[in-house]
C-alpha cells in the first residue's frame, strides 16, 4: 500500500501551535488588505457619482451603497457592513445632523465624515459635538479627501484647513441677515428652532400664541423664507442653537 501523502506547513513545522501561526499569519495578511467600506449619503447624484469616480481606482476603498437621506443611511446602516459615512448635511426625510446624532447612538464605532457646503462656525460645530469625525468643504481636493479617509480610519479627527480656520474665527457683533430683526423676533427665532410650538413659545415669554404666529409671519417675511424648515436652518447657521 502507497504511504498518505503529507501536506507540508513549511517553516511554521508540524506542531498544531505551528498551524496556528500560520493561520494567523494568513488572517492578518487578508485583514491587512481588505478594502474599507464606505457608505455615500447625498441627495444629488452627480455629488455621489463623482465621488465613487475619485475613489474607484483608490484599491483601498469600496462604496458599497449610495443613500439619498439621513433615514435611507440608517437603514442601509442596520443590514450592511459598513466602515465609514460619508454624509452631506442638507438632504429630505433626514438631514445630516440628525442623521449622524442617530448614528453615532446607535453605531458608536462607525465612522462620519461631513461633507458639505456649509461653512457656517454655528454648524461645523454643532456636528462635530454630535460626534463627527471629520468636517469636508466639498470644493476640497481628491487629496484632502483621502487624507481625510485615512485620519478618521487611523482613529484621528479631520478638519478641513477652511473648516479650521472658521472654528477659530472670532464671533462677531450681529450678523448683516440678523440685524433687521428686532431682540424679540431674534429671541423668537431660537426658540422656533429648538423646536417649541407657537403655544410654547408664547406661554415662555408670557404673550399670546397669536402674537407668537404674527411674529413668525414678520421673521419669514424679513428673512425671505417661506417655512418652519427654512427659519431652522437660518437659526443653526446664525449660531442661535
Amino acid at each position: 500500500m502507497g504511504g498518505r501523502t503529507k501536506i507540508g506547513i513549511g517553516s511554521y513545522g508540524k506542531s498544531s501551535g505551528g498551524l496556528v501561526e500560520l493561520l494567523l499569519s494568513l488572517f492578518r495578511n487578508f485583514t491587512s488588505n481588505v478594502s474599507l467600506r464606505i457608505l455615500l449619503v447625498d441627495d444629488h447624484a452627480i455629488v455621489t457619482d463623482g465621488i465613487s469616480a475619485l475613489l474607484q481606482n483608490e484599491s483601498a476603498y469600496d462604496v458599497v451603497a449610495v443613500c439619498r437621506n439621513g433615514q435611507e443611511a440608517l437603514d442601509t446602516l442596520r443590514i450592511l457592513k459598513v466602515d465609514l459615512v460619508l454624509m452631506d448635511i442638507d438632504m429630505p426625510v433626514m438631514n445630516g445632523i440628525e442623521a449622524t446624532k442617530q448614528i453615532k447612538r446607535e453605531f458608536s464605532d462607525m465612522k462620519v465624515i461631513i461633507l458639505t457646503m456649509h461653512d457656517e462656525k454655528a454648524m461645523i460645530q454643532m456636528l462635530l459635538d454630535n460626534g463627527a469625525d471629520g468636517y469636508l468643504i466639498k470644493n476640497s481636493s481628491k487629496n484632502e479627501l483621502i487624507d481625510a479617509i485615512e485620519n478618521v480610519r487611523a482613529g484621528r479627527q479631520h478638519i478641513s484647513e477652511e473648516a479650521h480656520t472658521v472654528l477659530l474665527s472670532r464671533d462677531g457683533a450681529k450678523s448683516e441677515r440678523l440685524s433687521g430683526l428686532t431682540e424679540r423676533e431674534i429671541e423668537i427665532l431660537k426658540l422656533i428652532a429648538e423646536g417649541m410650538s407657537n403655544k410654547e413659545v408664547g406661554d415662555q415669554l408670557f404673550i399670546s400664541h397669536r402674537t407668537v404666529d404674527t411674529h413668525r409671519t414678520n421673521l419669514m417675511q424679513k428673512l425671505d423664507c417661506h417655512n418652519i424648515a427654512g427659519l431652522v436652518r437660518i437659526a443653526i447657521q446664525e449660531g442661535l442653537v
